[in-house]
């Protein structure tokens, strides 16, 4: 079920890799603003608008698309900027190799603002527990709350309340909009139409983005040209006694040939784990229902050895696989980038992973 790693065997990462991750020079910007798109009219006032940062380097190579970098639950696009220590991010980083960037807020979060009339009141506040289980410090807790929490080594400091790197991280976390069909539907609609200002685009998709990876690329046929979706949540596999969501990777189910009914005819049904470590997958018992407009985009999904998502991402990756679509799934740790938790943009080693990601976009964007 899992793609094997020795397609991606010569993105292993190397020591001249690493120490090519940092940027050594200044960096020249030829355009840098900010624009709002998505905005929906509502009487005298306005919802749905997604703030959208970006930078254009002085000088961009061949095949160096614009890189959309969305962000996942509870967060902004703070996240791509630096680091709660004060490194650069990865937006950063991919401008110093000539990549344009564009890193949005979602509708609803950060300096897009939040608009109780037309989203309803917000969900609850950030919980410190949460985010030293789930992000910073889960190596800490006891007894361990999945198998490999305790390979957790790259968090740039304790991880606990009263580090200053955690408290400038947990500063960052916002509230989430509670209604989550209504904050994927006005993403995609906001960055369809960043991509028809644009153009052709790459998609950066992390945690509760990674299933608009796949609306998007819907949404925009031929603008999407790579999709790298990190530790994606909405896979049908974090379910228990049943499928955690009907549609298997997404809330709403994605457009499938031939046409789906409903939810129920996709049939997920239990597939037995691999590893000790994995979850069982929910799959389709036979690969009727494909998704063929996502053929041939260029697809990486990956995971941290060290997250919550370890042995439960694969499952994205082999659900996409058996709808014909075929993509790259990688545990880093299978490509000696080792320690990782879920929030690895932020993380002691984040620009080693960027270098990885930019070489996996330069050899399939080729």
């Amino acid at each position: 079920m899992r793609r094997p790693i020795a397609a991606l065997a010569l993105l292993a990462l190397t020591p001249a890799l690493t120490a090519a991750a940092t940027p050594v020079a200044p960096i020249a910007i030829r355009e840098q603003g900010v624009l709002y798109t998505g905005g929906v009219a509502s009487g005298d006032g306005l919802s749905g608008q997604m703030h959208v940062f970006y930078q254009i380097p002085a000088r961009v190579p061949p095949r160096h698309y614009p890189i959309v970098f969305i962000h996942g639950s509870r967060l902004t696009g703070a996240g791509f900027l630096g680091t709660p220590d004060g490194r650069p991010g990865w937006a950063t980083w991919f401008v110093a190799h000539g990549w344009p960037v564009y890193v949005v807020d979602q509708p609803g979060k950060g300096r897009s603002g939040y608009f109780p009339a037309a989203y309803g009141p917000q969900e609850r506040d950030p919980s410190r527990k949460q985010v030293i289980e789930r992000f910073t410090a889960g190596e800490t807790i006891r007894p361990e709350p999945w198998p490999t929490a305790h390979l957790h080594s790259q968090w740039p400091g304790t991880g606990l309340p009263g580090d200053p790197v955690f408290e400038q991280f947990f500063a960052s976390e916002v509230a989430n909009m509670p209604d989550v069909a209504m904050q994927y539907a006005l993403t995609t609609r906001a960055v369809t139409e960043l991509l028809q200002r644009i153009g052709p685009a790459i998609i950066v998709t992390h945690s509760q983005a990674g299933p608009l990876s796949w609306m998007i690329a819907q949404a925009n046929p031929g603008r999407v040209k790579a999709i790298l979706a990190i530790e994606p949540t909405g896979n049908a596999s974090r379910g228990g006694t049943g499928p955690a969501v009907a549609c298997g990777i997404t809330l709403a189910c994605l457009t499938f040939t031939p046409a789906l009914p409903d939810a129920a005819a996709l049939a997920l049904t239990r597939t037995p784990e691999q590893r000790a470590q994995d979850v069982a997958c929910w799959l389709q018992p036979s690969a009727r229902y494909r998704l063929p407009w996502l053929a041939g985009t260029p697809i990486l999904i990956a995971t941290g050895e060290a997250s919550y998502h370890a042995g439960q991402d694969y499952c994205t990756s082999a659900f996409l696989t058996q709808a014909s679509v075929a993509n790259d799934y990688v545990d880093l740790a299978d490509v000696g980038i080792h320690g990782n938790g879920h929030m690895q943009m932020l993380e002691k080693n984040n620009l080693a992973i960027a270098a990885f990601y930019e070489k996996w976009l330069l050899q399939r964007l080729r």
